[in-house]
Order: structure tokens, then C-alpha cells, then sequence
């Protein structure tokens, strides 16, 4: 298919019309002769120097009946006669047309056809053709496809058709003004071309059809595949970080799939879309060669991410530690990603994975807990070695157990289990999910600045209770995290609110209710205590970094999955690592975490 957006046209992959003969000129939109032969627009055909077949002998039978009449009327006074005039045959399909060879009638029923199609009356333009109904739902489907706003069309040649009688090949040119939708935000563009039709007079009848096939009204349609036009999204010739540097340089499998994705469609409001039309089937599957370009897309030659060259490379030589490690790094106070990293093969972890958080939870069930005044950082709570619910019964790692006067803050640092499992009924009617999405816009979809992808990167189900709701409290059970979800954690304490991570500058952010200043102030104090005297002591995190291990028990692994996340406000930097199948979050992840932050 071929074309511009300026209305010209040249032969392409479907094209299979014949150029014009004559130069492409506009009809006037007076109603074309043989318009007045068709039901609903007026009396009987007139007769054609002969070559129509027309009533005969009417006359000389109008005669006799009146001289029997005057006959009767003479002979019977009191008779009454009732006189029948022959009525014309009017025809619902087909066409009458004026000239004076076949060509000439082929080029008005042609004429014909293009000005009931310019005016929008399908059902008169397909009464023209040879299979009334048929052509109806082309045209119909023609229009709604193409989003059709105009269309104006002239015959350009007509010679003789193979085959015997008075069939005729007609050329004729097509201008459309088409759409990618509906509505003043679509996309407009024209486009021209140029299509043929046969048309014939019937055997023994005055009437002339055109010969109805799916591609009259455009090269290689079928009765299965239908024209559309379609919006093209610009695209991105390179990804690069926040410098100039292709993001695919770094070899990180996330980084790679996501500058594949953005170099088939630039992010909103960079470049600008164009419009193509072309052949589909019935489906909506474009038909292969079949696209022509009325208006070519504006693309962009380079498209600058958030990516940081300097956390990127300290990320990718952390997670280089282990394998089956990824690593996501955000900027708090922006919610810009500053390092995706992945040691998993062709796995992109840091952003699908879905395992359940482990105890990096606590973060959330202690914000849902404090923010209601349920506890504080000072409060004295009690850790039991197990705690039945529901008939289930969870017991604490190697056997700990802390007393009742155990101030909360230190059940967090030695991440205690059952101080939080003990805490359900305070969290029941959705609060530990409704507290993941208010402060921290978890539970919803973000998009992080890659056009048509979003999704949500952590999930906790809202209508849990009892025993699942138990676990959840400490980071087991129905939950999942990626580790893109659990940095955007750890950066919501750091700034006392949430922002949304994204990877290109300008994309939307979904927004989050900020945490109290009491409530934050007591989550960093939770969490700094975590370093310096709590599970993360000793592994060298350093005097301004704020953390929480996690360590998720999964059926069926040998080693359970190991994670960590951190800030440190003094660099706007926040972190979270997760290590599959390979230990506690404080001997794998940890280690990891104090590599990068190190490193940054």
C-alpha cells in the first residue's frame, strides 16, 4: 500500500492499480444521471434510442379500450367498466445509465457509485453492485476502520474487460481523509490511491451493474481482511543513562529489555506518532507488506533515562557476589532509579520478581501499627517462643524468644518474629495492605516510564485474617516484592514520603499520603538500630545507613531467599538486594548492600 500525507500516491508491496491516465480531478457532487431510475427517486427510466428495452404496444391497446368503451357506453347505459393502465417495472438495484457506447456507461454508473460513497449513502452505493449486501458491509467496515472524516474519488480511464458482452475495466482515484480513532486528539492524515472495477451491462435488460469483489474499493482486500489506519508510535534510535552512555553497554539483562522496549515506542510527550494505513484481518493482525505511510513518526535519536553511571557500575559489581542477586538503587527525595542490576542469568529479578519480602515487611507492619497508635518504638512487647492462631503455630528462628517489657525497637533490630504475628487483630480489614498502599503506593500499578507497561511490583491481599494474616505480619504467606518495591521502602522512610520510582525523567508519578513526622522519626530509629545493634550489626553498613534484613522461607528451596534493604540520607541514596535460595538476609544480602553503598 502506498500514499503521503500530502495526497499523492505511487505503487508499493499491495499496490496493483494502474497509474491514471488522465489527471486525478475532483466530481462535482451533483447527483449523477441513472440516480433518478433507482427506487425512491422518481418515475420510470426514459427510453434510450432503442438499445433499451421499453413497454411496447401501449398506444394501440390504450385505443381499443376506449372504442369498447364508447361501444359499451353507447349499447349499455347502466354498465360500469373499470379500466387498469400498465404500471412501470421500477428496479431496486443496478443502474440505468445515459451514454452512448459502453464505455461511457460504465464510466457514469462508476461516476454513480463514488458520489452515494462520497456522501455516505452505502446502501444506495452498493445497490449499484451485483451483490448488494456484501458490498454494504465492505463499505460500512471501509469507514468505521479507516475512521473515515472524507472522502472524495473520479474516475481516471475506462477500457474493454477480458470476457465477452460489454464489460469494462474501470480505473478510478480515491482521496481519503482517515484516523487513527475518533475525536479531536486523533491523529489526521490523507491518503490517495488508486483502485479498478469491472462493470457490465445485464444480459437482456437495460440495466448495468458493477461487478461486486472485496478489492473495488482498494487493491488486495479480501472478503476476510478489511484497510485500517493505525497510530505509529515514534521511536528511540538509543537508550542512554543519565549521561550519554547506551544503557545496553552495561550488559545487565533489565537494562537491555528495557531499552528494547523503549526503542519501539518513545515515552508520551517525546517525538511525535504518525499514521499509517493498512490491510488486516479479521482479527486486527496486520497483513505483512500491506502498510503505507501517510504520515512518518518524528523519532528520537537519543532518550537519556535516570540510570547513574556511578550506581549502576557499584551495583553490578555487588550483585556479582552471588548469583541468582539483583539489585535496585532510588533516589528518595526523586524517586528516580538510579542503578538496576541482575547476576541471574537472562533474568530481570530486580524488576519481576514476585517472592515474598521476608522480615523487609516489618517496615510496612510497623508503619500500619505506629500510625495508629497501636504501638510505638518505645513500647514493651513481647516476643513468645511460639504463638498459636487458628490452629497453626509459628515459632521464632533458632529458638529466640524475648520477654513482655522488650521495647519494640529491639523486637525490629532482632527481628523477632512473633512480637509481629501476635499483632494480627489490630491489622485485620485490610490494614497491613491498606498501609502498603497509603504511605508507601504499594498495591497499585506504576508505570515507570516505559509506554504501555505497567504493573504492580508488590502485592499484599486485602482480605486476610487470622492465621495467613499472622504470617503477612512478619513477611511470609500470600505477600510478593520485587526489589524494586522494597528500595521504593526504604526510600519512603528516608524522605518521610513517597516517590514513585521511575526511569524517565517526566513520567508520571503516582503520589502517597507522607508518614507523620513521628511515625518517620520512629521507623528510622527502628531501622538505624537494626545496624548498630540488630541483625545487620557488624556488616560493615556504616555510621549514616538505616536498614532491615529479610529472610523468606520457601517450600521447597534448600536455602531460604536473603534480603536487604538500606538508605543513607546523607547521599539521597536507597537500596534493596535480594539473593535467591541462598541464606539470611544479613550473611548474603547484606554483604552485598555494604559493597554498593561503599562503592557509590
Amino acid at each position: 500500500m502506498t500514499g503521503d500525507r500530502n495526497g499523492s500516491s505511487s505503487s508499493g508491496p499491495w499496490y496493483a492499480s494502474e497509474p491514471p491516465t488522465a489527471p486525478f480531478q475532483a466530481v462535482g457532487s451533483e447527483r449523477p444521471a441513472g440516480f433518478e431510475g433507482l427506487s425512491g427517486f422518481g418515475g420510470p427510466p426514459p427510453s434510450r434510442r432503442g438499445r433499451r428495452a421499453r413497454p411496447g404496444g401501449s398506444r394501440k391497446r390504450l385505443t381499443v379500450i376506449i372504442a369498447a368503451i364508447v361501444a359499451v357506453v353507447a349499447g349499455i347505459a347502466a354498465a360500469v367498466v373499470f379500466v387498469v393502465l400498465p404500471k412501470s417495472t421500477a428496479h431496486t438495484t443496478g443502474f440505468i445509465p445515459t451514454g452512448t457506447t459502453p464505455g461511457q456507461d460504465a464510466q457514469e454508473i462508476t461516476t454513480a457509485f463514488i458520489k452515494a460513497w462520497e456522501a455516505g449513502e452505502l446502501d444506495t452505493a452498493a445497490r449499484l453492485t451485483d451483490h448488494h449486501v456484501a458490498a454494504q458491509a465492505a463499505l460500512v467496515s471501509y469507514g468505521k476502520y479507516l475512521h473515515l472524516r472524507k472522502l472524495s474519488g473520479s474516475v481516471q480511464s475506462v477500457a474493454p474487460a477480458p470476457g465477452t458482452g460489454t464489460r469494462q475495466s474501470v480505473t478510478f482515484g480515491i482521496t481519503d481523509k482517515v484516523a487513527d480513532a475518533d475525536g479531536t486528539q486523533a491523529v489526521t492524515g490523507n491518503w490517495s490511491y488508486h483502485s479498478k472495477l469491472v462493470a457490465y451491462q445485464k444480459p437482456k435488460s437495460n440495466l448495468w451493474y458493477i461487478a461486486w469483489a472485496p478489492d473495488v474499493l482498494a487493491p488486495n482486500l479480501t472478503a476476510t481482511t478489511h484497510l485500517a489506519a493505525i497510530r505509529v508510535a515514534p521511536q528511540v534510535t538509543q537508550v542512554n543513562d543519565n549521561g550519554s552512555t547506551d544503557i545496553t553497554s552495561y550488559q545487565d539483562p533489565g537494562l537491555t529489555t528495557i531499552a528494547n522496549l523503549l526503542e519501539k515506542q518513545a515515552p508520551p510527550g517525546r517525538g511525535s506518532p504518525g499514521l499509517y494505513v493498512e490491510i488486516q484481518t479479521a482479527k486486527g493482525k496486520a497483513v505483512p507488506n500491506s502498510q503505507a505511510a501517510i504520515i512518518a513518526p518524528n523519532n528520537i535519536n537519543n532518550l537519556a533515562t535516570t540510570i547513574d553511571a556511578k550506581a549502576e557500575s557499584a551495583a553490578r559489581s555487588a550483585v556479582a557476589a552471588h548469583a541468582n542477586s539483583s539489585m535496585v538503587a532510588i533516589q528518595p527525595s526523586t524517586g528516580k532509579i538510579l542503578a538496576i542490576a541482575n547476576n541471574a542469568g537472562f533474568n530481570d529479578f530486580a524488576l519481576t520478581a514476585k517472592v515474598s519480602p521476608g522480615s523487609t515487611m516489618k517496615i510496612i507492619t510497623s508503619t500500619a501499627l505506629i500510625s495508629k497508635g497501636i504501638l510505638s518504638a518505645s513500647s514493651g512487647v513481647s516476643c513468645p517462643l511460639t504463638y498459636t492462631v487458628g490452629g497453626t503455630t509459628f515459632h521464632n528462628d533458632n529458638g529466640e524468644s524475648e520477654g513482655a517489657g522488650t521495647p519494640f525497637t529491639t523486637s525490629f533490630a532482632q527481628s523477632c518474629n512473633n512480637a509481629f504475628t501476635q499483632q494480627w487483630p489490630h491489622l485485620t480489614g485490610g490494614g497491613l495492605a491498606g498501609a502498603a498502599r497509603k504511605y508507601f503506593g504499594l498495591n497499585q500499578d506504576w508505570n515507570i516510564g516505559i509506554p504501555g507497561v505497567s504493573a504492580s511490583y508488590f502485592h499484599a491481599p486485602a482480605d486476610v485474617t487470622g492465621p495467613e494474616l499472622a504470617q503477612e505480619a512478619f513477611g511470609q504467606g500470600a505477600l510478593i516484592a520485587s526489589p524494586l518495591a522494597m528500595a521504593s521502602v526504604a526510600a519512603t522512610v528516608s524522605a518521610g514520603e513517597f516517590h514513585q520510582p521511575i526511569l524517565v525523567p517526566g513520567t508520571r508519578q503516582v503520589t502517597a499520603t507522607p508518614l507523620s513526622a513521628s511515625t518517620d522519626e520512629q521507623l528510622k530509629t527502628m531501622m538505624r538500630a537494626v545496624v548498630t545493634s540488630g541483625t545487620a550489626a557488624g556488616i560493615g553498613l556504616g555510621p549514616n545507613v538505616y536498614a532491615k534484613t529479610g529472610t523468606a522461607d520457601i517450600q521447597g528451596q534448600e536455602q531460604p531467599n536473603s534480603w536487604l534493604v538500606a538508605f543513607d540520607p546523607t547521599q539521597d541514596i536507597a537500596v534493596a538486594a535480594l539473593v535467591l535460595n541462598s541464606g539470611y538476609g544479613a550473611s548474603v544480602a547484606g554483604p552485598e548492600v555494604a559493597s554498593f553503598l561503599s562503592h557509590y
